[in-house]
């Protein structure tokens, strides 16, 4: 909401001596944040005057444009040496065409300076000697609108004098707030409510001009019929015989283009005045172009309108829609239809207030990406207690800028509905802001702000007004009191700790993987968990397999991201992707974050939000949800270690990725297996799957690590065996003994063993491993392959591989015989 400072000194009051800063700041405190303040025309300087056009020549140039050199009137002056012989007349060359001889209009005079910095001076252009400049308001920086200059009023300009302050007269240097307004203070997108607010901020007296209240129901207007639940209340007055082209007057237009709207004519001026000024959206009808009554309905299905923007719309069952006898000519609280808009030909006007379903509206113009200034106020609730005020408010500006003759009698249709009433502890607000503000305080700020209360003892009776349709309940009010005294009221307490056990044994697992390989060289990303089309298919996973297990989001941040991921890579690859567009070639990534695996299932139940839902509704939401198991993964490409001058480049590789999981496994007290396999998106014959043992002995899959296809590099611009890996860190934690829970190391000494074994060519090292593993048992810490042996003493096809043994006891000092039994154990199993 922009806020210009003169509208709102014209609504309330301030103390003297009060600056746009002081209201900036009470503003922000109370909860209303002033994001800038702008200060309107502040870059103009010099004599910038009231001037009337004497005559003018059109004169067509060579380039195809056409200038006018123009004899302008700007009082009485003796600085000229342009046309001596002409008493008060400069020449000016101007290359707009929207006036005509006598308008009245802006002018610079030499030694001015417009907005920019551009400075004015008598020179020659187009073969005349131009003296001053007729401006347009981007000029004078009151307006983006650089189609044509400024014309004045006459009668505004004739009272004001030719030569007299043309600044001053549109209203400029003027300080405008611009407010971003929270969705639950829909009545601060109005002056109405800022005034009133600032009123409260510096405690003086408020008078509101939209205090008249709505009559009882009557059709002594235009008739009107209300056929949908989401109109509570419509109100129509008639103004008969204005005059179409008389001229929006200067202050409304600056008001207006200051808020942030353009001008366009009188009558939807007046309109759009009255909307900013008391929050209560108007639309005009040309009255000559209504057929039959005014029907307020929902649209059927398929039907057209086209709206004042041109553009024809089919209409959904869900739309509120304004009718008359031809059929749909608005979208109720959006936007008019073409039909029955207010024209050049406008002499006799309908205007409409009315109250609708905020809900309605806002779905509508949803639908439709229609947003407008009158369907966010509608949105975020309008007071209905101002439409009869509102109308009647512009119809007076009809009557006194455009000479129309307002008409007896108003219709009504419906009535304001009652603001719920409810009492609360007096003591409430002080108990939950802890701060000391006593009673008697409570009720002064509640008053303030327009609550009608009543003391019953220690409990405070309240009614809100018609425009706080946010107070609802008890801490609807608890908020009020707060934002009104300040958040400085609030004494400081560091809240104390309450008693519990810390983290999870899971949470602690998770937390010691991502340390564990952090600290082995890789770094932590963090990506969005959105995955599209093009990512799905550049992983060549099997459609039928991948895409039955999507989750699509109803309301996506982007239509080319539709779905949840399934995997983490597609974001890894795409943070590889821009470190690598930005020179960063060597990478070794890691996410951990949950993934999302839909499927069939129930859909969700959407309990009502004023109560607990109940333990079946808790049950069925869950239900409903798709599974989300928590995954870690990492990318590597480029040198894994830079070469130097004494030493050649390592390059990331198959084994990095293997060693990542490596040290995910073995964080938790878990060894690594390993199989060849053939995976997506990973390269077939260049691909290891990843497994371990659980509680039980059995093998448990966790994922897979090696280079990828070359297709999947290729689709996703990655460089050439970009190597990555991927496991289910839940189903790691849940593998590992105990739960997970990492325990610390044992402080009793190692006891090395190694063992060499001859095996059959084709037989995996990764089998051997685990099956030494498996006999060593709980006394074996880890275990490494440190040479691999082929040649004639052992025979063709067959190979040698050593190993090292490294065992520890837990509690104790191992004995020679234990550590021999512990080896011993493992051969006997493994041969």
């Amino acid at each position: 909401m922009r806020a210009p400072m003169s509208w709102l000194r014209d609504l309330v009051e301030l103390p003297h001596g009060v600056t746009c800063a002081q209201v900036a700041d009470a503003f922000t405190r109370m909860g209303l944040q002033v994001e800038h303040v702008e200060t309107v025309g502040a870059d103009v300087s010099g004599r910038v005057v009231v001037g009337r056009v004497l005559d003018f020549v059109e004169e067509p140039q060579r380039n195809g444009k056409t200038i006018r050199w123009c004899r302008v009137d700007v009082g009485p002056f003796n600085d000229s040496e342009v046309n001596p012989e002409i008493e008060n007349a400069r020449g000016i060359v101007c290359g707009a065409s929207n006036f005509a001889k006598g308008d009245h209009v802006v002018v610079s005079l030499p030694g001015a300076m417009l907005a920019g910095g551009f400075g004015i001076s008598a020179r020659r252009t187009y073969g005349h000697m131009s003296d001053g400049m007729i401006c347009a308001a981007d000029e004078l920086g009151i307006g983006e609108d650089r189609t044509g200059i400024i014309v004045l009023p006459p009668a505004e300009a004739a009272r004001a004098g030719l030569g007299s302050d043309a600044m001053a007269l549109l209203g400029v240097p003027d300080e405008v707030l611009d407010i971003d307004v929270t969705p639950d203070l829909g009545h601060a997108l109005s002056m109405r409510g800022l005034a009133r607010e600032a009123a409260q901020a510096f405690d003086v007296p408020y008078n509101d001009l939209y205090s008249r209240r709505v009559p009882d129901p009557a059709q002594d207007a235009y008739p009107v019929r209300v056929e949908s639940d989401d109109c509570q209340l419509f109100v129509a007055l008639c103004v008969n015989g204005i005059d179409p082209h008389a001229p929006t007057p200067t202050w409304m237009r600056h008001r207006l283009e200051a808020a942030g709207m353009r001008a366009i004519s009188l009558p939807v001026d007046i309109t759009n005045y009255v909307m900013l000024e008391s929050g209560q959206p108007l639309h005009g009808y040309d009255a000559d172009a209504l057929l039959g009554p005014i029907v307020v309905r929902r649209a059927a299905a398929g039907e057209r309108l086209t709206t004042l923007d041109d553009v024809e719309r089919t209409l959904s069952a869900e739309d509120l829609l304004i009718t008359d006898d031809s059929g749909p000519i608005g979208l109720a609280g959006v936007m008019g239809g073409r039909t029955t808009e207010l024209n050049d030909g406008t002499t006799n006007v309908v205007i409409e207030a009315a109250h609708f379903s905020p809900g309605t509206i806002g779905r509508t113009y949803r639908r439709h990406k229609l947003p407008s200034e009158a369907s966010r106020r509608f949105e975020r609730m309008v007071d209905p207690g101002v439409a009869c005020a509102a109308a009647r408010m512009a119809a007076r500006l009809f009557a006194e800028y455009a000479g129309g003759t307002i008409a007896e009698g108003v219709t009504v249709v419906g009535r304001v509905p009652q603001p719920p009433s409810l009492t609360i502890d007096a003591g409430l607000p002080a108990h939950i802001l802890g701060a000391r503000i006593d009673a008697d305080r409570v009720v002064e700020v509640l008053r303030a702000a327009g609550v009608e209360v009543r003391r019953r003892g220690s409990s405070l009776a309240l009614t809100p007004p018609t425009w706080r349709t946010d107070l609802r309940d008890p801490y609807d009010y608890v908020e009020e009191v707060g934002r009104k005294l300040g958040l400085d009221v609030i004494e400081p307490r560091v809240p104390r700790a309450v008693a519990g056990r810390g983290l999870s044994p899971a949470q602690r697992a998770r937390r010691a993987v991502s340390a564990a390989v952090a600290g082995a060289g890789f770094v932590e990303v963090i990506t969005l968990p959105f995955l599209s089309d093009s990512e799905l298919d550049g992983l060549g996973l099997p459609d039928d397999d991948e895409r039955r297990r999507l989750v699509r989001l109803a309301n996506p941040l982007a239509d080319t991201a539709p779905y949840l991921r399934t995997t983490l890579l597609p974001g890894l690859f795409a943070a590889a992707r821009r470190n690598i567009s930005r020179s960063q070639d060597d990478l070794a990534l890691f996410e951990a974050g949950s993934v999302f695996r839909g499927g069939p299932a129930p859909a969700a139940p959407m309990p009502e939000v004023d109560h607990r839902p109940s333990d079946a509704e808790i049950a069925a939401i869950r239900a409903a949800l798709p599974d989300q198991p928590r995954m870690i993964a990492a990318v590597l490409t480029g040198q894994w270690l830079p070469g130097g001058w004494d030493h050649a480049a390592v390059p990331a590789d198959w084994t990095h990725a293997v060693h990542f999981a490596q040290t995910a496994a073995a964080t938790l007290g878990l060894t690594l297996e390993r199989r060849a396999a053939s995976i997506a998106p990973w390269h077939p014959g260049r691909c290891a799957e990843l497994s371990v043992r659980g509680a039980g002995g059995e093998r448990v899959v966790l994922g897979a690590a090696g280079e990828l296809h070359p297709e999947v590099v290729r689709a996703h611009g990655l460089p050439e065996r970009t190597c990555a890996v991927e496991l289910d860190l839940d189903l790691l934690v849940a593998c590992a003994p105990g739960g997970g829970e990492v325990t610390a190391l044992s402080g009793f000494p190692l006891a090395k063993e190694d063992v060499a074994l001859i095996v059959d060519e084709r037989v995996p090292a990764s089998e051997v491993e685990a099956a030494l593993v498996e006999g060593a048992g709980e006394l074996l810490e880890s275990i490494a392959l440190f040479d691999v042996f082929r040649g004639p003493q052992i025979g063709e096809g067959r190979k040698s591989l050593a190993y090292g043994l490294r065992l520890r006891g837990p509690d104790r000092t191992l004995t020679q015989a234990e550590a021999a039994a512990a080896r011993d154990g493992a051969v006997r199993l493994a041969v």
